[in-house]
């Protein structure tokens, strides 16, 4: 399969689901009966979006049509798409900006200087796919197998996924897992035609059949900060507050900010320890 018929088959699974997901009652429309698949029909879509059934139906089945950011818009509309989802639709359509290339090199003196001096904030530098570039003692003491691991597996989502009893685990792990999964799809459609990306999503689908069930999802998201809760092997809960910084167009700083003293207290003892 080329990349361009890859794109097809992403943006007919994605609209597929994002129409599934939309029931006749929220746009007005009468529910009736003998509905075989759930959310609306096809021609409701075009009828909605104001464009031609047997159009809609060849976009939906991923055929080589062009499609105009007019009736793009349109369908986003009336699939109630958010901005994250949008931005999907069109780069999975043929609108997108030119690829941005992930360079593992930019993590700068300066970046590094900073993880340093960030204290009791474990924090570490990532790329979109996840690749975990450089950390700090605090990261490093909370997630020893990501830090240790080779550098195909130096990876976040790998971890996340692979690793079935890591030092510190994720308390809410599907609903994190779900929506980590979803950003990154966010990002693989900047980097569809990339022979790594593309690797690293068919290791990954065969390591694992939880990334493989959501990733077949297609849902999609934005990065944000977020708080989430772990537990750490020895020392019990743990909470963080996470701070994306961007520093360059594809590499970001991630901070974890604990939300309460015992965190930070836990922190500071694993810091230590690890000296």
């Amino acid at each position: 399969m080329t990349v361009v018929e890859a794109k097809r088959s992403d943006l007919s699974a994605f609209l597929r689901t994002r129409r599934e997901r939309i029931t006749p009652e929220m746009v007005d429309l009468v529910p009736g009966s003998r509905r075989r698949t759930p959310g609306l029909r096809r021609e409701e879509v075009a009828q909605l979006a104001g464009v031609g059934v047997t159009w809609y139906t060849w976009l939906e089945q991923g055929r080589p049509i062009n499609a105009s950011t007019q009736v793009l818009d349109a369908i986003a509309r009336t699939l109630r798409l958010d901005p994250a989802e949008r931005q999907h639709l069109y780069r999975l359509a043929g609108h997108a900006e030119l690829p941005v290339p992930v360079d593992s090199g930019q993590v700068t003196p300066e970046m590094r200087a900073i993880l340093d001096r960030l204290g009791d904030m474990p924090a570490c530098v990532s790329n979109s796919r996840c690749d975990v570039l450089a950390w700090n003692a605090g990261y490093a003491a909370l997630f020893p197998e990501l830090v240790a691991a080779p550098e195909g597996e130096r990876n976040s989502l790998w971890q996340v996924c692979v690793n079935p009893r890591p030092v510190t685990e994720l308390v809410e792990l599907c609903q994190e897992l779900a929506r980590a999964v979803a950003v990154f799809r966010g990002a693989y459609s900047r980097h569809a035609d990339d022979p790594c990306w593309q690797d690293f999503v068919r290791r990954l689908c065969a390591e694992s059949a939880t990334f493989a069930r959501l990733w077949a999802r297609q849902d999609v998201a934005e990065p944000g900060p977020r708080v989430k809760r772990y537990r750490h092997v020895e020392h019990g809960p743990l909470s963080f507050s996470t701070t994306s910084l961007t520093a360059g167009p594809e590499i970001r700083m991630i901070v974890y900010t604990p939300t309460d003293e015992a965190t930070r207290s836990v922190v500071d003892k694993l810091v230590r320890s690890a000296m």
